[in-house]
């Protein structure tokens, strides 16, 4: 990407901790780092064991644990928790899983102030962003809070080796989409750009050994590494279609998360790519070089077992004009103009999963 020496890049205030058994010996550290004494754990009921194992770590700064997170974070499921937490007397949050369980975190610490601590089992990324979201009424709101930004991470590679392949790939490439969006970003900057390219390169590198042998500590903390700096890009730079096609379907039409990104990301390129050339060139040196980034990562996804298309989600072709008429219902950055016949044909190619090519 062309270096243009006029930028603003604000760094999250955040501690890391990455490394083997970090999310059994590290956290209560953390909490006890930040002045906690009564912290309240929460997961999805998936990821309640793991989840158990952190709050039995915590020792007397246990509060409770509340394993009610639900994927794309319903505003009734943050109410609740809300409750949960205030007559807990907590004074503070672990969240414990994936998106779902780190959303369910932030949507506690808008509501209430109150601190978090993010333990991530997946790649997702959500746990450096002070981005949330909440939906209601089968629409999903997002916004920017600080509030939200968890002020210690801690990934442990260990606490990833139960993820499913087909869902690490799906996560994985979930972080990629942050990354990629970041490099065309009204608000990028050459220092993003460097963290882009290195999130990338490294879950595509991570990714296909993760496959390969799944119990691989090495490979699962490769893949932490790079959700961290894809994530990193998110949290600092302004989001486009890619994620506004995705709030949309997972929102409204209830579809999965990682796997909604998957599917979505090589086609909202292809659709931006003549906007935004050198973002799409830099995409494509982290992926090893290749001839087109779009290609390359519906290859990927492919090579990978992911799913290539929305009918395969559950989407139906009805949905298509429905989705494109919220998706252009509002403005917001993007490289290339979002127009509803743009949109759609993003949409239905995604829905067909084809290769990308034009769009």
């Amino acid at each position: 990407m062309t270096f243009t020496p006029d930028f603003v890049y604000e760094a999250q205030p955040m501690r890391v901790v990455l490394r083997a058994g970090a999310a059994v010996t590290a956290t209560a550290g953390e909490a006890e780092r930040l002045g906690l004494r009564r912290l309240l754990v929460v997961c999805g009921a998936r990821g309640k064991d793991t989840a158990q194992a952190v709050a039995d770590s915590l020792g007397p700064a246990l509060a409770g644990l509340h394993d009610e997170a639900r994927m794309h974070v319903p505003v009734e499921v943050a109410d609740r928790a809300v409750e949960v937490a205030l007559a807990a007397g907590a004074d503070g949050c672990v969240a414990v899983g994936g998106g779902s369980a780190i959303g369910l975190g932030k949507a506690i610490a808008l509501r209430t102030g109150l601190p978090l601590i993010a333990v991530p089992s997946t790649y997702a990324g959500s746990e450096m962003t002070p981005v949330w979201g909440l939906t209601e009424d089968g629409v999903k709101r997002t916004g920017r809070d600080r509030a939200v930004l968890p002020r210690s991470v801690v990934y442990d590679p260990e606490l990833t080796l139960s993820l499913p392949v087909p869902l690490s790939v799906t996560s994985g490439i979930n972080a990629i989409a942050h990354a990629v969006e970041a490099l065309y970003a009204p608000d990028t900057s050459p220092i993003v750009s460097l963290m882009a390219q290195e999130g990338v390169r490294a879950m595509a590198r991570a990714l296909p050994d993760v496959a390969a042998d799944p119990a691989s500590l090495d490979a699962r903390g490769r893949a932490l590494y790079g959700a961290w700096l894809c994530g990193s890009c998110l949290g600092g730079t302004t989001m486009g279609l890619h994620h506004k096609l995705c709030h949309v379907l997972g929102g409204t039409f209830g579809l999965p998360h990682a796997e909604t990104h998957t599917v979505v990301l090589p086609y909202a390129l292809a659709y931006n790519a003549p906007a935004a050339p050198d973002a799409a060139d830099a995409v494509a040196r982290a992926l090893g070089g290749a001839a087109d980034a779009p290609t390359a990562l519906w290859e990927l996804a492919g090579g990978l077992g992911a799913p290539r298309s929305l009918a395969e989600l559950g989407l139906t072709e009805a949905d298509l004009t429905v989705a494109a008429d919220q998706i252009t219902g509002q403005p917001y950055a993007n490289p290339r103009e979002v127009t509803t016949e743009g949109v759609l044909g993003v949409l239905r190619a995604a829905y067909e999963g084809a290769a990308p090519g034009t769009i």
